[in-house]
């Protein structure tokens, strides 16, 4: 049974109506009858990007949920067009990275065949509503937020209102008591509370992280169900016909909120909903209906544990990895999985065809045919026995992706840098690399420590959200990287604080070795926690220590 969304023949129509369009538009420009300033527009709304070294195509995976058979079909992608890899986001999408542009439409003909595109993966428009990796299966959460996020999709592709937005838009949806989506770095977030007659929406609006980062601010409290997507549509609105168009770096609704202050914006948003509220009726409600139906839950038959209980006790390596890589699951003797595309020294995210075929067989032969992907660049197996555990951790050890390291130094985040982005002024991928691989025999001792590092300003790898975030810029032609503290997705989310002024790739390793040392020596316990010590002391210890040679100097 498949606890996701699946497509009908107006989703089939749709979707190869628009590869068709698409394939003449490739073949228009292939000829020389369209320049490359009229085609980019095109390409862009299918998901086509030029980056430094060759085209880049991003997949959308809806809320980061998808099939056994879905991903062994991005597999096959990644072996006929790619260079044998795929590289999830964090934006729970999967891009790959080397495609010719002559055969992207045939890629896009392939994601056809398995229920996928590529639209609003790019372009100034709304991108991929994404949620927590563990929907469905978590503890503390009200309901699976992912029919909502499925409706909110539905409601939002193809908009004609909101193909041209000022800049691209963000939405995260969150349904636990801790926000595991990060809605307030979000244009807007999302977060489903206890209304009067069922779930109810509070909405963060004005998150944002970049050039200009922002936490969001919480405008409307407890919106019911029946109300959400007129309020998405009056903000979407107000965003679109008064948000700025002349600078790009001011164009978000962040910069909106900022100049207007938030009870102005409240106000207009309420006037707006005056014509927006009639424009919906009982039929949203319908539709809604029929999609909760899809993600119902995947009946959970009791098993035998004894033997994971044995495994456990008999097996130091399996034990640590259940430590870190499981999570605890709404029904008793059940779990979910995280696998790790952290393995020290991997470019964070990647997946080779064989790993996700791999992963793809145990999803259909243990976890109910569903994987997730999540905004930490990792997989997921959401509901698997823990009867099974054993036998899944010695599938993933065989390729790679048992590493015992969720929540840990190497477990971090990066964007793709200067190896690939045309926009980046430095590279992220080697120095995660060489950071997981400095502290590997360290990072137990450690403990939780969460790294994000961008190779620009545009923040794609979170880098104000981290523990410690890592920014690389250019330096006078000079890869140069600054540290920030303090960082926090969240309810309580907070920016990093700059520490100072750059190091250089070398610089920083020792930097980070001083600061981590300082750590060791500071925190209460073994069981205080960087974030806790940082934040019982500031960041100025931290700061010395990062800076003790130049100070010394």
């Amino acid at each position: 049974m498949q606890n996701l969304y699946r497509y009908n023949a107006f989703d089939r129509d749709f979707v190869r109506e628009r590869v068709a369009q698409y394939r003449d538009q490739v073949g228009r420009r292939l000829s020389g009858a369209l320049t490359e300033d009229e085609f980019k527009p095109l390409r862009l709304m299918n998901g086509v990007y030029l980056q430094l070294h060759a085209y880049m195509l991003r997949v959308a995976i809806p809320y980061g949920t998808i099939s056994s058979g879905q991903l062994r079909g991005l597999a096959d992608i990644a072996e006929r067009w790619d260079h044998g890899y795929g590289h999830f986001t964090t934006r729970q999408n999967i891009q790959f990275n080397w495609p010719r542009l002559v055969d992207t439409p045939d890629i896009l003909d392939a994601l056809a065949d398995i229920d996928m595109h590529a639209i609003q993966t790019s372009g100034n428009t709304i991108r991929n509503v994404t949620t927590d990796q563990f929907a469905g299966a978590a503890l503390d959460e009200i309901a699976d937020p992912r029919p909502y996020a499925e409706w909110i999709r539905q409601w939002s592709t193809d908009h004609p209102e909101f193909q041209f937005l000022p800049r691209k838009f963000k939405i995260a949806i969150s349904a636990g008591a801790e926000d595991r989506a990060a809605i307030r770095a979000h244009d807007i977030g999302l977060r489903m509370v206890r209304g009067e007659e069922g779930p109810a929406f509070d909405i963060y609006v004005g998150g944002g992280l970049g050039r200009t980062p922002v936490v969001g601010e919480r405008v409307f409290d407890a919106i019911p169900v029946d109300a959400l997507l007129p309020h998405l549509e009056a903000i979407l609105s107000v965003y679109n016909l008064t948000g700025r168009r002349d600078n790009k770096y001011k164009a978000r609704i962040k910069i909106l909120l900022q100049s207007v202050g938030i009870n102005d914006f409240k106000n207009q948003i309420n006037e707006a909903l005056q014509h927006i509220q009639d424009t919906f009726n009982g039929s949203e409600l319908v539709r809604l209906d029929r999609i909760i139906e899809q993600f119902a839950v995947p009946p959970f038959p009791l098993r035998c544990v004894d033997p994971y209980l044995d495994a456990v006790d008999a097996d130091p390596a399996f034990r640590q990895w259940v430590e870190r890589n499981v999570t605890p699951h709404r029904q008793e003797g059940y779990s979910s999985v995280t696998v790790s595309l952290k393995a020290h020294g991997q470019a964070p995210g990647d997946a080779s065809a064989s790993q996700m075929r791999r992963v793809a067989a145990l999803a259909e032969a243990f976890g109910f045919d569903e994987i997730r992907v999540s905004h930490q660049q990792n997989l997921v197996l959401p509901h698997v026995s823990q009867a099974d555990l054993p036998a899944i951790y010695r599938e993933l050890a065989e390729v790679g992706l048992a590493t015992p390291n969720i929540g840990l130094i190497s477990d971090l985040i990066a964007c793709p840098g200067m190896d690939y982005c045309a926009l980046a002024t430095a590279r992220s991928i080697p120095i995660g690399q060489a950071i997981a691989n400095r502290y590997a025999s360290l990072e137990a001792t450690l403990g939780p420590i969460s790294i994000k590092i961008s190779g620009c300003i545009n923040a794609c790898g979170h880098h104000h959200i981290g523990d410690v975030g890592i920014l690389g810029l250019d330096k006078a032609g000079v890869e140069n990287y600054q540290v920030t503290l303090g960082g926090r997705p969240g309810l309580d989310a907070a920016l990093g604080e700059k520490m100072g002024p750059g190091f250089s790739e070398s610089e920083l390793m020792l930097a980070l070795d001083r600061m981590f040392s300082a750590y060791l020596t500071l925190r209460e316990s073994s069981s205080e926690s960087f974030a806790d010590t940082v934040g019982r002391l500031g960041v100025n210890p931290f700061r010395d220590a990062l800076y003790e040679v130049a100070r010394a100097a």
